[in-house]
């Protein structure tokens, strides 16, 4: 063999590591600061945040919907399994997550429900961002064709506008694709387009709701409550400013008094805008038996009812459009899913010019072929491209997105919705609970122990105690390096359970030491001359370590599926650095061992380690 490529690799390896850890995944600050892993919870402490769920007129959640939004949010912050997250319950209807540093940026979205709708857009009554939230003085006037948006949906993944693109099916009826919604040639018209919801398509009122509506009637009056009833379509600012006074009172309702408000009358009163919409609690357009009323492009819209929802996703995974360079977020549906998505996709284009679908989209967009579907997640329609065809297979939802926002939407998507709606409470920073001195504390009686160790086998091996001291140094330097890329990268938090688990993983590394050592002497005492039993020993002795180290990876990988938080956090440790010892075992300990055959020491009984082996195979050389 030719132990010197072997130790190239390795070399090679090592640079490649180091660059990474120095150079990429974001580092920044300098390089000592460069060299800092991320650390747990429990050793420099975090953040954390409480959520508070809520649920239709005040009742307390149940335990089991309590319990599966625990799970949800955990699968969330943990969706790389290794950031070790607390997510606990408190009370009746709170939940408490705590992450490690600061945090904010990750448990910002936590809370939302991620409940996704595909929608018809059914209407559209124009451009409202200018609507007055306060009765005006004088007559209110149309948006001005050049008002900036003020009140439109923003996407929850934070995609800004995006649409929704289909990659054509090989065994799609009439093939197509879901294109991107062209930009307006035209402002849009303020004129109704389509009908506004009927009384068929509306959920009775719950007695809450009745309620809630009761106090709302009270607070704009019964003169622009009885206007806002006879309502059948939206009113039209355009041509008659003054038409909105009757219903002035309605700009001062807030987003959950405006929520009170049947979606006939969100739709067509003209003093109801987009900034009220947007501040509606959450679940606000969820029902999927009734149409919605939401804002897109600053233009206040009417969305059908809701026949394929995010459950009818079988898998959701960020990827990069190859001919765009864009992130998107791909959709498989599920069979039955995929179904509902090819009826609703059919009746978006097969529609003719007359049906409320084809105009609302006409005034939305100035100029368009078939109608829209909105894909609306929670309160936001983050996308209302028009259909070009049939389809069948997969989807895609695209916009301005990056690594990060393409996998948190598909995280929540894979993850499911939070049965109940959260609302976001305090957020704090806490203290660690063991602290950096117990830390310290830790790692030098780690060193101390390590120290003995190499002791010992200086002692018992005396040469080849320098392979061990010098393999367990190599294999501490992949391991650090490659903790701290992870941490940077991938969300790996090193806690004391993944300490716990790169030092037992230390006991597996002396075992292979022991096993092949023996095994060399075993070589040697039956005659074998030093150089030649070093091979024959390593051939023996490498099918027991790789049988060693496999069962301890495989105990490492089912630990890890099965387990959560501290637990999964030990057993990646374990299993991580069980696998950079494999590394060093093949690309160092065994060409080292070459390279020290060849040498004089080592055939010294004294220096080398093998003591009365070697003495006794000198009175009784055999060949080998």
């Amino acid at each position: 063999m030719h132990p010197g490529r072997q130790l190239a690799v390795l070399g090679a390896i090592f640079v490649v590591l180091y660059l990474l850890v120095f150079f990429a995944g974001g580092a920044s600050g300098s390089f000592t600061d460069r060299l800092h892993p991320k650390l747990g919870l429990d050793l420099v402490g975090g953040t954390q945040a409480t959520y508070i769920a809520s649920v239709q007129g005040g009742q307390v959640p149940s335990k089991e919907s309590m319990e599966q939004a625990r799970g949800i949010i955990e699968q969330r912050v943990n969706a790389l399994g290794v950031s070790e997250a607390e997510v606990v319950i408190q009370g009746d209807r709170n939940i408490v997550v705590s992450l490690a540093g600061k945090a904010d940026d990750q448990l910002k979205d936590l809370s939302q429900a991620a409940q996704m709708r595909f929608r018809l857009l059914v209407g559209t009554t124009g451009d409202v961002s200018s609507v007055a939230l306060n009765p005006p003085s004088a007559a209110p006037s149309a948006a001005p064709s050049g008002a900036a948006p003020s009140g439109s949906a923003a996407p929850s993944a934070g995609a800004s506008a995006p649409a929704a693109t289909s990659v054509p099916s090989s065994g799609g009826q009439g093939g197509g694709e879901v294109v991107k919604a062209p930009t307006p040639s035209a402002t849009p018209s303020a004129s109704p387009s389509a009908p506004a919801p009927s009384a068929s398509a509306q959920a009775p009122a719950s007695p809450d709701q009745e309620a809630a509506r009761a106090a709302v009637q009270k607070k704009v009056g019964a003169a622009a409550w009885a206007a806002a009833e006879k309502l059948t379509a939206p009113v039209d600012l355009s041509s008659n400013p003054k038409a909105g006074l009757p219903f002035a009172p309605f700009a001062k309702l807030s987003g959950e008094e405006v929520n009170a408000l049947s979606p006939q009358m969100q739709y067509n009163v003209p003093t109801i805008g987009c900034k009220q919409l947007d501040d509606r609690p959450n679940g606000a357009i969820d029902d999927v038996k009734t149409q919605v009323v939401a804002c897109y492009q600053s233009a206040k819209i009417l969305l059908d009812k809701a026949p394929v929802v995010g459950d009818d996703i079988n898998k959701a995974s960020p990827q990069l459009d190859q001919q765009s360079g864009q992130w998107v977020v791909s959709l498989d549906f599920k069979s039955e899913g995929s179904t509902k998505w090819a009826a609703l996709t059919r009746q978006a284009f097969e529609a003719t010019a007359t049906d409320p679908c084809y105009v609302a989209a006409q005034s939305l967009y100035g100029s368009i072929e078939h109608c829209a579907v909105a894909v609306v997640l929670d309160k936001n329609v983050i996308s209302a491209p028009q259909i070009q065809g049939v389809l069948t297979g997969t989807s895609q939802i695209t916009g301005q997105f990056n690594a990060g926002s393409a996998k948190q939407l598909a995280d929540q998507l894979n993850f499911g919705a939070l049965p109940v709606t959260f609302s976001s409470g305090p957020a704090q920073t806490v203290s660690a609970t063991l602290g950096i001195q117990q830390l310290q504390a830790g790692l030098l009686a780690a060193a101390i122990g390590m120290g003995l160790v190499a002791i010992y086998a200086f002692f018992y091996y005396r040469l080849l105690g320098s392979v061990i001291f010098m393999s367990l140094i190599l294999s501490g330097l992949l391991t650090f390096g490659a903790l701290v890329f992870l941490g940077r990268t991938v969300g790996f938090t090193l806690t004391l359970a993944g300490i716990a688990g790169f030092i037992v993983s230390l006991g597996v590394a002396a075992d292979s030491f022991v096993i092949y050592f023996e095994r060399l002497k075993d070589e040697i005492h039956d005659g074998r001359s030093p150089r030649s039993a070093v091979p024959r020993a390593w051939a023996r002795a490498r099918r027991t370590i790789i049988s060693a180290n496999a069962i301890t990876i495989l105990a490492a990988v089912v630990l890890y599926i099965v387990s959560v938080g501290a637990v999964q956090g030990f057993a990646f440790a374990l299993g991580l650095s069980t696998v950079l010892d494999l590394i060093v075992v093949f690309l160092f300990r065994h060409p080292i061992m070459t390279m020290f055959a060849s040498t004089k020491a080592f055939l010294s009984p004294r220096v080398s380690g093998l003591g009365r082996v070697l003495r006794r195979a000198s009175t009784d050389p055999k060949e080998a």
